[in-house]
């Protein structure tokens, strides 16, 4: 693997890219997300078929960002650590959601990122979870 160095301003506007990418999901803040992200943006979803499921251009992405908000809906989103690697970037994330009972429950994940410029060209998102009950 080979990592490129970026210049320090691209790196630290890459991690604020990411801190405003994160308030934006927390927020579910749909218009925001997509400000973030570049005209052949890629979704790789933590959940679907495949297993996950891909989305591809603006449109598709943004369907496939309100459908995980909704998948998600119940939880209590919480962002974590971001990390910029040259043209990569990690964020950790977790939902708490709860039962019928009240019982707590935490989901955690983490998405890999990649850039162009200082916008988002994909995003893949990974999940740790407790199976759910139907």
């Amino acid at each position: 693997m080979t990592h490129t160095q970026v210049q320090p301003d691209l790196a630290v506007e890459r991690a604020r890219v990411l801190v405003k990418f994160g308030e934006a999901w927390s927020g579910k803040n749909l218009d925001a997300l997509m400000s973030l992200v570049t005209d052949d943006c890629i979704y790789a979803a933590s959940v679907g078929p495949e297993p996950g499921e891909t989305f591809i251009g603006r449109d598709a992405v943004r369907a496939g960002f309100a459908a995980l908000l909704a998948y998600d809906a119940g939880g209590e989103s919480r962002e974590g650590r971001i990390a910029i690697l040259g043209e990569l970037g990690l964020a950790e994330w977790a939902y708490e959601l709860r039962d019928a009972s009240g019982r707590a429950t935490v989901l955690r994940g983490c998405d890999i990122f990649e850039f162009t410029g200082t916008l988002i060209r994909r995003k893949d998102a990974f999940r740790k979870c407790h199976p759910r009950s139907l």
